[in-house]
This record gives C-alpha cells, structure tokens and sequence, in this order.
C-alpha cells in the first residue's frame, strides 16, 4: 500500500524488465558517464581526476566532487560498472514503488553524497590526501541497507555461495565476503561503510523497529524455542527407532 506520498511515480511496465523509471534513469546515467570517461581519456580531457573525491581536490575548492564521484566508475574496469549496476537493479526498484521515484531519488543522492564526506573525513584523517575515490558503491550500500530494514524476514538467495538468507543478514555478510575474499586497495570499503551509516541514521526509526532491543530479545528467545522444539523431535525420532529395533519380530 504505497499512499499518496509526494513524488510518487507508480511503475507502468515498459522499459527494461524488473525496472522501474528512475532506476532506469540512474543506471542510463552511469553508463553514459563511464562512455564519457573512456572517450576524455582518449582526447586527454582529466574527467575522472576532476569527478573523484579527494581531499585535497575538495580543500581546493573543487566542492562537487562528494556529489560527482558517485556518477564515475573506473574507465578501465567494466566490471566495477557491471557489478554496482547489478546490485542497483536486484534491490533498488522495490524501494521505489514504496517509496515513489522523487523521494527514492533523494535518498540515493543523499546516501552517495554522505559516503563522499565520509570518504574525505577518513582520508584526512589518516592523511591520504591525493587517494582519488569513484564509484556508486556508498549510495547503493546505502539502498541496500535499506532494503533490508524494511524487509528483514525476506529470503533471498545468493548466487556465491548459492545458499538462502534472511535480508537483514546481507549487510554484514558483505562486509564478511569482502574481508575474506580482499578487494586490495582499490576497493572503498570506507564508503561502503559511509553509504550503510547514513542510510541507517536517515531510517532510524526502521533501524529501532529491527535491530532494537525489544526485538532483538523476541528473535533470541523465538530461536531457542526452535532449538528446543528441534531437540524434542529429535529424541521422538530416536525413541521411535529404538522402539523399532527392540520390537520383537514373530516368524
């Protein structure tokens, strides 16, 4: 039931499948961008220098890059494109048929643009002052945090390792994938971080309702309830075999 919130665009078919507009938009919209990467490298213009976040860039007044560097992917690695792109369009059109196209927007933008400031915070703090960072990864950790509080008992299955999961899990299972498996350091685990604290900051009463104490201690104790429920079906089990195999048998 989607109301009549403001900005609200319900979803019409048409298109590519599984999409809804403004997931269209913004995955047209990065892939323009990274064409555009490949063709200024090609006539020496510094696109990608001057979109990405970099705290020295950003203390030189070059203040778009927070919002810019959401829009660039690494002109060398298609993969980086494809796979941000995937997960926008696994969990993003969901949230924009609840959520309608403008305020979905907004909280994409929102997510992306945090992960930027938190990404310069981190790199000043530590003095990485010239480390370039792109990418849509911050604003669509961000959509997928929300996905998950707003469907925390949905089962999802993962295609590595292929195994079903509830959604709340997802989060931490891809920070869990990411430190196991490395993503050297090209990979910005620091605006992935950024992107999933402003979603959760900005869906704070969702985050009290799943992860707050009361529900935490409802899912613990329905856990050991299931576990003892278990217990009991396994000592039926094994009482009807003994049973069985002590029953004496008539020729």
């Amino acid at each position: 039931m989607y109301g009549r919130n403001r900005g609200y665009v319900p979803y019409r078919g048409g298109g590519i499948p599984g999409m809804t507009p403004m997931v269209q938009r913004i995955i047209f919209a990065n892939c323009i961008v990274w064409a555009a990467q490949l063709l200024s490298r090609m006539v020496g213009i510094p696109l990608t220098e001057l979109g990405a976040v970099r705290v020295d860039g950003f203390l030189h007044l070059q203040l778009w890059q927070p919002f810019t560097y959401m829009w660039l992917h690494a002109p060398d690695n298609p993969l980086h494109l494809l796979f941000n792109m995937w997960f926008l369009w696994m969990v993003a059109p969901e949230l924009e048929m609840t959520w309608g196209s403008r305020r979905f927007l907004r909280f994409y933008v929102i997510c992306g643009v945090g992960a930027g400031l938190f990404i310069l915070a981190w790199n000043s703090l530590f003095g990485a002052w010239d480390v370039p960072t792109v990418g849509a990864s911050g604003a669509i950790y961000g959509v997928i945090t929300a996905f998950t509080l707003l469907n925390p008992d949905r089962m999802i299955m993962l295609l590595i390792p292929p195994m079903p999961i509830r959604a709340i899990w997802l989060v931490p299972l891809l920070f869990l994938m990411q430190f196991l498996l490395g993503g050297g350091e090209r990979v910005s685990y620091t605006g992935h971080l950024g992107g999933v604290l402003v979603a959760a900051f900005m869906l704070r009463t969702e985050l009290r309702r799943v992860l707050g104490w009361r529900t935490l201690s409802n899912r613990w104790h329905r856990m050991r309830m299931r576990n003892r429920l278990r217990a009991v079906r396994r000592d039926e089990l094994e009482r009807r075999r003994n049973d069985d195999q002590n029953r004496p048998t008539y020729h």
